[in-house]
């Protein structure tokens, strides 16, 4: 009985080796097969799993998005994480809404970046942030109707 239960033990040692390295494979396929804004391979698997979703393209980083607010250039941003529950029903309706409506949104993830987000009071995803001349001009927080994401968009964004 001890020798099986050694072998059982060492076939399922082994197997969870081999799942390991083919995650491992099939991750580094995905950031070298796609467009990798984040400028690392240490990526959360969540994000890994949106790199080439078309709702989370335009992403910026946390550095671009201090300089155009320093700079005083006007941007729009969603606060998001790639795990969020409410993010990932709102994503859907809200990044489309967006384009239609030709606002530069772009999409701060703070699974990757979330000490950075401190320095703008992000307490819950998702969040929409308007800045203008350097200043934040309005947020949306939490999940809302398209509606209301299309109001805020034509108050603050599209004036």
């Amino acid at each position: 009985m001890g020798k099986k239960m050694l072998i059982i033990i060492g076939v399922i040692v082994v197997l969870f080796i081999a799942l390991f390295f083919v995650i491992d494979y099939k991750n580094n396929q995905a950031l070298e097969n796609s467009e990798n804004p984040y400028g690392t391979n240490d990526l959360d698997q969540a994000t890994i799993d949106q790199l080439d979703d078309p709702l989370y393209q335009n992403i910026i980083l946390p550095n671009d998005l201090n300089e155009k607010i320093n700079n005083g250039e006007e941007v729009t941003v969603y606060f998001y994480s790639p795990t969020c529950v409410y993010c990932q029903n709102t994503t859907p309706y809200l990044a489309p809404l967006a384009e239609d409506m030709d606002v530069d949104m772009k999409k701060f993830n703070l699974l990757e970046f979330g000490q950075e987000g401190l320095s703008y009071n992000i307490e819950s995803t998702p969040t929409l942030v308007h800045f203008e001349n350097g200043e934040e001009v309005s947020r949306l927080v939490g999940q809302y109707p398209e509606e209301e994401y299309e109001a805020f968009f034509n108050e603050y964004v599209l004036n």
